[in-house]
């Protein structure tokens, strides 16, 4: 099924199309692979203006991500209609993560898709709001990672290790 990839900044120049594939494998690996999404690389000001509209912190951050359906973790979508058949969108906060980059000394490409893997888990019902729930999405996190892992020769971690 499509994936909608659209990249609404213009301060990070951006490969697309390895973006695109990391996510239809980590899709896959999901088991959603049926599923569109929408994936939306997003500047720090579109950012600022979600993250304070949607969750009251008006800063720019790394990802923010939008169910369509309500889940529990590692759920799958039940649609009753082909108007149900998405998952909801991601927006990568490419500057802010492209910041993050520079300051660690790590490769933006991966960062952007271990992020999207984080995005993409919010929107199968994971969080990470409590210890026990950040523990469910970082093994899910680390399943999907190690497949793409398996699939690319990368070495991609989630990057929420040390959340709790």
């Amino acid at each position: 099924m499509s994936l909608v990839l659209r990249n609404a900044q213009r301060a990070v120049p951006l490969r697309r199309a390895p973006l695109r594939r990391a996510l239809c494998a980590l899709r896959a690996a999901l088991g959603a692979s049926r599923f569109p999404l929408a994936l939306v690389c997003a500047g720090d000001r579109l950012m600022r203006r979600l993250n304070g509209r949607y969750r009251q912190r008006p800063e720019p951050t790394d990802v923010l991500s939008f169910p369509f359906h309500r889940l529990a973790p590692g759920e799958l979508p039940r649609p009753r209609s082909r108007d149900e058949y998405y998952l909801g969108e991601i927006f990568l906060g490419v500057e802010f993560i492209q910041q993050q980059c520079r300051d660690s000394g790590e490769d933006l490409q991966g960062v952007l898709v271990a992020t999207a893997a984080h995005g993409l888990c919010h929107l199968l019902g994971y969080r990470h709001d409590t210890e026990p729930e950040w523990q469910q999405m970082y093994q899910k996190e680390l399943e999907i990672l190690e497949e793409l892992n398996r699939l690319t020769g990368t070495n991609l971690r989630p990057l929420t290790a040390g959340l709790f």
